[in-house]
């Protein structure tokens, strides 16, 4: 019998490795910020996450809050301290006990790193108590209705305080999920691989999960037809018709909980000092100019229902009065006419993915007919946020992926001191509406707040809200045992790939 040469043996052994050993690779709409959930602010990020780090507490298929590192919590009788009860035997990756000490840590940092921005999620907390190894004990200074909402997200993300204390943790993450951190290549590929000492390893069935960043849908849906990906998140949808006519594809399509939108530059720098940033009635001429209908009719394909709002239609906050503008045109430059301006210039940055250039295109002809000038500026989405951050935009076309408490949609965008409220717009009444709003748990006495804030903004316009975002996930027929979930995120538990 003629012998193998030993590189070809040990070609036949890697690969013979390699299929009992699944890797599950996933197509990304684009390439997520830093790997750290305190300073972390992309949607692929918290994809990411989920994978990589445990929260408090998680949602479920019908957004109800469930265990996962916290087994129970309960809350005081006043509504202002909140204690959790921690899951024994829980690692980090790097080995290190996750308990009482460990969480301490964590929300003290989420909520005095400088450059956090889980900070306005977490002002409530007046100090956290490690009762013993596995009690945490959340002292707040008043009553938050949406803290635990909060716990169960990135502020609820519990990273080894070890790791951390290097100062590196965004280039290394360490974390206590069901996959640790291999490796990253920079718009490339983001490498996790099992953690064999989870808590509940023996749910996740996949030995690698590799993120790839493909801004292009085309080119991301070639991958996936062609099988270099299993798992694709917000496909176009020019695509739906393509995926539903292949045998081998499945679509996974799911509503969501957040929106596409424009943030106007009102008072960050000397960016803010311009017609648009200055005067409340350029920005209703903006609005006007826009027909929310033919983008989702012409880029949606009907699935980007038009929004007016921050709460999407199945939440209790949604309010049918202030349901989104229809296109005035006229309308439009009489506002222009009333604001002392013929032509209106401005700059639109939008990420670099096919469907926000779409999207960012017709706004741009749209909009001439009313009488602005706009320049498009295609960006890398996580540069994008930065230089949002930094004041360097007139307008940014972005979209936030949506929270289960309403506070999540609205807060920390249009609040003096929100940490995402790239325009820096300011109102004191907004943040006294809004704040009290976080105080109540009455859900009608609550709405009343919402909406009285909306009343405000939807004269002032800081943000224009353009759709409601749906989560459409096509994925290989071999992945079997995944479900889309209404936040957008990508959990793993019993998936795997069938041969």
């Amino acid at each position: 019998m003629k012998k193998l040469p030993l590189i070809t043996l040990a070609a036949a052994l890697l690969m013979s490795t390699a299929a009992s050993a699944q890797t599950l690779r996933v197509g990304l709409n684009e390439d997520p910020d830093i790997l750290d959930p305190h300073r972390a602010r992309t949607f692929v990020g918290r994809l990411v996450f989920t994978s990589l780090c445990n929260k408090l507490v998680d949602l479920n298929q019908d957004l109800k809050f469930t265990p996962e590192l916290a087994t129970e919590w309960s809350w005081s009788d006043d509504g202002k301290s909140l204690t959790f009860k921690l899951r024994p035997g829980v690692k980090f990756h790097d080995g290190e006990p996750l308990n009482a000490a460990a969480v301490k840590a964590n929300l003290e940092r989420a909520r005095t790193l400088p450059d956090s921005l889980r900070k306005s999620e977490l002002t409530s907390i007046d100090n956290v108590e490690a009762v013993d190894d596995l009690t945490v004990k959340v002292n707040l200074s008043r009553p938050d209705a949406t803290l635990l909402a909060q716990l169960s997200d990135r502020a609820g993300m519990i990273l080894s305080p070890k790791a951390f204390a290097s100062g590196d943790f965004g280039q290394k993450p360490i974390c206590s999920g069901p996959y640790k951190f291999v490796e990253r290549v920079q718009n490339d590929r983001i490498v996790l691989e099992k953690f064999a000492d989870h808590w509940d390893a023996k749910s996740f069935n996949f030995e690698r999960v590799v993120f790839q960043p493909i801004p292009d849908t085309t080119v991301r849906l070639a991958n996936l037809r062609s099988g270099n990906l299993h798992l694709v998140e917000r496909i176009a949808p020019n695509d739906v018709a393509t995926v539903k006519g292949d045998a081998q594809l499945t679509l996974a399509s799911v509503s969501g909980l957040g929106y596409q939108g424009l943030t106007i530059n009102t008072n960050n720098g000397e960016r803010a000092k311009t017609p648009l940033g200055q005067d409340k009635r350029v920005r209703q001429a903006l609005e006007l100019a826009i027909d929310r209908d033919v983008i989702n009719e012409v880029v949606g394909q009907g699935m980007f229902p038009p929004a007016g709002q921050p709460f999407p239609p199945a939440s209790p906050y949604n309010n049918p009065k202030f349901a989104a503008e229809k296109r005035d045109v006229e309308k439009a430059k009489q506002l222009l006419k009333q604001a002392g301006v013929d032509r209106v210039k401005f700059e639109l940055t939008f990420g670099t993915s096919t469907t926000t250039q779409q999207i960012a295109e017709i706004i741009q002809a749209m909009a001439a007919e009313a009488g602005f000038d706009i320049t498009l500026r295609p960006t890398e989405f996580a540069a994008m946020q930065k230089e949002g951050m930094a004041g360097n935009f007139d307008v940014n076309l972005i979209a936030w992926s949506g929270r289960v408490d309403p506070d999540g949609n609205i807060h920390h965008f249009v609040t003096c001191k929100g940490t995402t409220n790239d325009g820096r717009y300011c109102n004191s009444e907004v943040d006294r509406l809004l704040n009290e709003a976080r105080t109540v748990n009455d859900e009608a006495k609550r709405k009343g707040l919402y909406d009285a804030a909306q009343a405000i903004l939807q004269d002032e316009l800081p943000l224009i809200y353009v759709y409601y975002q749906p989560w459409p996930f096509a994925h290989t027929k071999k992945l079997q045992g995944f479900k889309p979930s209404p936040d957008g995120m990508i959990r793993l538990k019993g998936a795997k790939l069938a041969s």
